[in-house]
Parts: C-alpha cells; structure tokens; sequence
C-alpha cells in the first residue's frame, strides 16, 4: 500500500539536518508520488530539501544545493555524497 500524504510528509520532517532521503525512500515504487506530494505542499517549514533523486542528483538545482550545504551535507560534484549523508526514510 502506498503512504499516504500524510506520511511523506510526516516522514520528510523526520529528515535530521544536514541528511537526506530519496523520493523512493518516501514512496517505495512509486517515488513520483512523494515528488508530487512535496510540489503541493507550501509549508515553508517543510525540509523539502532533503529529499533528493536515490543517484544523489538533485531536482531544484542551485536552490537545493545551497539549502543542503547550509545544513553540512557532503557532495561530491553536483550530486549528494549519500554514503555520507543519506538515512532511510522513517517509518509512517
């Protein structure tokens, strides 16, 4: 059963600073609809940046790349060091 949205977005603010999780973390087989979650979601508070693409990539450019190193997270080029920085999602 697919999380609802409720759970993404529970699961997106349990993200500790300077970490990150992947769409496919949040949405198991089917990360597209954590993407989609996220892009209606307006909650400033939300740390939509920390969830990037599972290769480390990253869907808001520079935008979220400055955001997540304010927090510390490592890269490696342009893409998330996950080995450093990734932690699974929390369970809904």
């Amino acid at each position: 059963m697919a999380p609802t949205e409720a759970e993404i977005l529970a699961a997106v603010r349990a993200i500790p600073r300077g970490r990150v999780t992947t769409y496919g973390d949040l949405s198991p087989g089917a990360p597209r609809r954590a993407g989609a979650v996220l892009a209606a979601n307006a909650d400033p508070a939300l740390p939509w940046q920390r969830v990037v693409r599972a290769d480390g990539s990253l869907a808001k450019g520079e935008r979220q790349r400055a955001l997540l190193e304010g927090e510390g997270v490592a890269f490696r080029g342009t893409r998330v060091d996950m080995d450093a920085a990734w932690v699974p999602a929390a369970p809904a």
